[in-house]
């Protein structure tokens, strides 16, 4: 099968990683580096899955092979039948696994693992707006809540009435975000508002944002991209201070972020105080950058919040919520604003993993 063949290669190099990662974590020279050791764990565990199908497959592959060669040596009829019959069996979970396998090896987002930020804004709608706003916070609640995910409130803006103009919430637990992402976008809501006398119906809008949770900025400062100038101390210090070159200038070259020290007689304990300042401001400095791109990606996902911009519609009238991204539509609006979405997301994940491989096999 020339699937299978192309498959195996595919992965054969990513094999020779893991194996090679095993080996290398096992090493106590490794060990001892818990910082490198905690990185080349994190390497390999991300090979896992795809390397062990892998391998499944080319055993299964072998057994197959084998199987067809006793098929053609074989005379009896009943061990013919019964050949026939394995050979079937394993086909079909050679096939199965080639399809996984195109799938565990589709490139995956980094975030996907992690914990996520979002932000439930009303939009076209005034107070009706806000209103269904908290409806989508509800909503996102239970399903945190069904998958035993916490859900940490960080800010509310309330309206008069008990709306929410904007809400920003966290959601922690393992894959949150790989599923969550998908609820990006406008979403609106068709209904007839209690303030409405005359039982029209009205069509409001809200925007919700997904963004992954960024974590604490795990940097290393390498020593090729520091200068590190030594001088003459100035100021108070004494006769001492002014015949060493005991102060410290340390430029990130990356950066170009400099940093001073000149406090201290030794310069040991100035380049102590001056890499410990340059970590803060490098800190500082990569903050500012997640926070732009934050804002740069909520702008891209929430659009202008029209109503012809929605994702998915929550029509009261009809108890429908269809997803137009999809096509998919349930009829059981109470469940799904009790947090039952996952018919949505799961075919919201199977779309966006059937362009994938199709972009893939174009290659």
């Amino acid at each position: 099968m020339e699937e299978v063949k192309n498959i195996l290669e595919k992965t054969k190099i990513m094999i020779e990683r893991y194996d090679e990662l095993t080996e290398l974590v096992s090493d106590p020279a490794v060990i001892s580096n818990n910082q490198e050791w905690k990185k080349l764990i994190k390497e390999r565990s991300k090979m896992e899955e795809v390397v062990e199908a892998s391998k499944l497959l080319s055993r299964i592959e072998n057994d197959l092979n084998l199987c067809k060669k006793s098929l053609e040596e074989e005379k009896d009829h009943e061990m013919k039948a019964l050949f026939h019959e394995e050979i079937s069996q394993l086909s079909k979970k050679e096939e199965e696994l080639v399809e996984n396998i195109k799938i565990l090896l589709l490139p995956k987002d980094e975030n996907d693992d992690g914990n996520i930020i979002m932000e439930i804004r009303s939009a076209a709608g005034g107070e009706e707006s806000a209103l269904f706003a908290t409806e989508l916070l509800r909503m996102y609640n239970y399903y945190a809540e069904a998958k035993r995910w916490k859900v940490e409130i960080v800010d509310v803006n309330e309206t008069e009435l008990g709306g929410i103009k904007d809400a920003t919430f966290v959601v922690r637990g393992k894959g949150a975000y790989s599923r969550l992402k998908y609820e990006a976008g406008v979403h609106r809501v068709q209904r007839v508002p209690e303030t409405e006398t005359q039982g029209r119906i009205h069509t409001s809008t809200a925007t919700v944002a997904v963004l992954p949770e960024v974590e604490e900025v795990d940097f290393e400062i390498k020593e090729s991209d520091l200068r590190v100038d030594t001088y003459r101390s100035s100021g108070a210090g004494g006769q001492h201070i002014n015949k060493t070159d005991s102060a410290i200038r340390m430029t990130h070259l990356p950066t170009g972020i400099v940093v001073t020290c000149q406090d201290q007689r030794s310069q040991l304990k100035n380049r102590e105080k001056a890499m410990n300042v340059l970590k803060s401001k490098l800190y500082e400095f990569y903050q500012s950058q997640r926070d732009s791109e934050f804002k740069e990606n909520r702008k891209s996902q929430v659009g202008s919040g029209d109503r012809s911009e929605r994702v998915r519609t929550y029509n009261y009238p009809q108890g429908r919520v269809t997803d137009h991204r999809v096509g998919v539509s349930s009829y059981d609006l109470e469940g799904v604003l009790n947090g039952n979405i996952d018919l949505f997301i799961d075919a919201l994940i199977l779309k966006d993993r059937t362009e994938k491989l199709a972009i893939g096999e174009q290659e």
